[in-house]
């Protein structure tokens, strides 16, 4: 008898049994809806590995009445969908066939276009999975044609049932009773970061190894947390987990959090992702700290530069520095605001020439009508002076408004104070 993953074989057969996604899968959920009506349209389900996807389309292949093709998009080519093809509006599917496409970001335009006559003319329903976002990597086209669900990472709550009939299916499979100690199915069902084929793979690992007891076998605790101590981990450089914790570790720090910006630093790292922690924590510096403690720039520098020479795992002390340092400090993002609106005056061609007095010295040059008059703020007190510095065009524009940070504030009493302006 051939091998069948358990997370195979206790797959569920029905929607009642899928865990989780209740906010498409629910009583008044959408997708359940559509699915108890028994008119599939093209589908592209999007969402983590794990989550019940493959699941879901294996369930509507049971209520329709057309043949069902499994592809992955990793392994299969145009050939595959040709044959598939062929074998339309024969008699082995006289009325079309149900596409599951597990993936499908790994096909390139030209395989997506493909199957769009046939997605048009019906003889094609499409269920497309993929764990990155498909606004980003399906083809537009494709995308016009199909409804997006998006299938939700799974809390420990969700998985738990799973783990617990996953550990009577082993013992079943054992042909022998199967004991755990207390927190064995909870710490499972945490740790598989939502996945529920880490945790069936956990389950089976697991169980083989359990110690031999007279009545049985029995898993540890011990053994459960070094079986799956790293299976929590969601992670791929070139995916979407990628830049969600980039984007969590920022705004963590941007919402003075501490503890969260240490959490999302904690799973870069615990990836290995030195490199990415790194940059963000500059980036982070000089966007959301900035003027409100300008003395953070050079200091996260100093951070950085010490990960990167001690390297990990000792990098983490230096950064973890950063990252709290960071999040306790005060908030300021004036500056690069201020020339982000600079920025969108010069690209929509609002500059005009600049002011006579600020030219480099070559426009004093032989057979120019006037000298430059440019005063130089140190020769008056204060080292201020004014004059026209933006050009004619936009005389009086405001580009950078204060913050209303300790050191923004005092800066604007400093220069209104020599500028006459209380």
């Amino acid at each position: 008898m051939s091998y069948r993953p358990l997370a195979d074989e206790i797959r569920p057969d029905t929607l009642e049994e899928v865990v989780g996604q209740g906010h498409i899968l629910g009583k008044d959920g959408l997708l359940r809806r559509i699915i108890d009506s028994g008119n599939i349209p093209n589908l592209i389900f999007y969402g983590p590995s794990g989550t019940g996807k493959t699941t879901v389309a294996n369930i509507i292949a049971k209520r329709t009445n057309r043949p069902l093709h499994r592809l992955n998009a990793t392994t299969a080519s145009i050939s595959d969908i040709k044959d598939i093809i062929a074998d339309i509006g024969t008699m082995l599917a006289p009325e079309g066939v149900l596409l599951y496409l597990d993936e499908i970001q790994y096909f390139n335009k030209k395989q997506q276009q493909s199957l769009l006559e046939f997605m048009e003319n019906g003889k094609i329903t499409l269920i497309a999975s993929t764990t990155e976002n498909p606004y980003f990597y399906v083809y537009n086209a494709v995308l016009s044609r199909a409804s997006v669900f998006e299938f939700k990472p799974l809390e420990a709550a969700d998985v738990l049932p799973a783990v617990r009939r996953g550990l009577r299916r082993m013992e079943h499979r054992l042909g022998e009773s199967l004991t755990w100690e207390e927190g064995v199915a909870e710490h499972i069902a945490q740790a598989c970061g939502g996945d529920v084929r880490k945790a069936m793979n956990a389950i089976e690992v697991l169980a083989h190894a359990a110690r031999r007891t007279g009545e049985g076998r029995h898993i540890l605790l011990e053994d459960a947390r070094m079986a799956a101590q790293r299976s929590a981990m969601r992670y791929d450089r070139e995916g979407d987990d990628h830049y969600d914790i980039l984007s969590a570790l920022q705004k963590s720090i941007r919402g003075s959090d501490p503890d969260a910006a240490c959490h999302y630093l904690a799973r870069l790292l615990a990836a290995g992702d030195m490199t990415s922690a790194c940059r963000r924590l500059m980036v982070t510096a000089c966007e959301d700290i900035g003027l409100a403690y300008p003395q953070i720039i050079p200091i996260v520098k100093a951070c950085v530069d010490a990960a990167n020479m001690l390297g990990l795992p000792e990098a983490r002390i230096p950064l973890g520095d950063a990252a709290v340092l960071m999040a306790t400090a005060p908030k300021s993002n004036t500056g690069h605001v201020a020339l982000d609106l600079a920025l969108a005056d010069v690209k929509a061609g609002r500059t005009g020439d600049y002011p006579r007095h600020l030219q480099n010295k070559h426009a004093d040059s032989a057979g120019m009508e006037r000298g430059q008059g440019y005063l130089y703020p140190h020769n008056f007190p204060n080292r201020w002076v004014e004059q026209q510095y933006l050009p004619d065009a936009l005389v009086g524009t405001r580009y950078y408004e204060y913050g209303e940070n300790k050191a923004e504030q005092a800066a604007r009493r400093y220069w209104e104070e020599i500028k006459g302006k209380k």
